[in-house]
């Protein structure tokens, strides 16, 4: 499938910033399951390139300005050809062991819910079969309510409201995975329209299993990633895995508006 995307993250500023300084995961990764091909990270019409590939096989790029800043605008636009491989992640140019993503944050902090969930899976027979169910078993306790929980909401705080978006099945997924031994990760990237209409940024999970590596999980939509995702960076959770990250001098007044699309191409 040949997937086109256009992402604008937009910062207004009143009164204008003094200085910013950003970091860039806005280059979608080359593996077996997507090949990039013409991209494009532009910040304020100026294009930006890739400073380094990270030990997670990710371009990252660093942007700073001194001038005042009324907007900063970031944009990134190009075409991914995707493939359906049932959610495992083979050739990414990954140098990170595994155990890494046994570490907890303040976002994934497992407490004794969590680690209930996480035992509950146990009666499967294998790994795989374990972290199958475990994708089932967190959308069966988070049900996905559009505005419920905030990007400061923790694994264990959605849990026991029940309710949440991508980010917090993403975590309550990592968290308990994590409890029983097993390392898994944030993902951060984009979805196909036959999924959603909500011009977002998506969020799921990627879970170490033995013999297979790492492997895709997204629990808001009780499925494996397909031909429809697109993988833009992962970290240990929401926060380390954000496309656009930095800091910022700027006064009380800051707007922030994200606009993603993404369409089906014709090959």
């Amino acid at each position: 499938m040949l997937l086109q995307v256009r992402h604008v993250t937009r910062y207004d500023y009143d009164p204008p910033a003094h200085r910013a300084s950003l970091r860039l995961k806005l280059y979608p990764p080359r593996f077996e399951a997507q090949a990039p091909g013409e991209w494009r990270v532009s910040v304020n019409g100026e294009e930006i390139r890739p400073m380094l590939i990270n030990a997670l096989g990710e371009g990252e790029a660093v942007w700073a300005g001194d001038e005042e800043l009324a907007r900063i605008e970031i944009v990134a636009e190009g075409a991914v050809q995707t493939d359906d491989v049932a959610g495992v992640v083979r050739g990414l140019a990954d140098q990170t062991r595994p155990a890494l993503f046994l570490r907890r944050t303040p976002l994934t902090e497992p407490d004794a819910a969590i680690h209930a969930l996480g035992q509950s899976v146990r009666v499967e027979p294998d790994a795989l079969a374990r972290l199958h169910r475990l994708n089932a078993a967190v959308r069966d306790a988070v049900d996905y309510v559009a505005g419920a929980t905030t990007h400061e909401t923790t694994a264990a705080d959605a849990l026991k409201l029940g309710k949440g978006v991508c980010q917090d099945h993403a975590h309550v997924f990592i968290a308990a995975a994590r409890s029983i031994g097993v390392p898994a990760r944030y993902v951060t990237g984009y979805l196909s329209p036959d999924f959603d209409g909500l011009h977002e940024t998506h969020a799921w999970a990627e879970a170490f299993a033995p013999d297979l590596g790492w492997v895709g999980f997204d629990p808001s939509n009780r499925q494996c990633p397909t031909a429809g995702y697109i993988r833009l960076c992962a970290g240990f959770d929401a926060a380390d895995a954000a496309p656009v990250r930095g800091a910022v001098a700027a006064g009380a007044g800051e707007g922030l508006t994200v606009a993603v699309e993404v369409a089906q191409a014709q090959q």
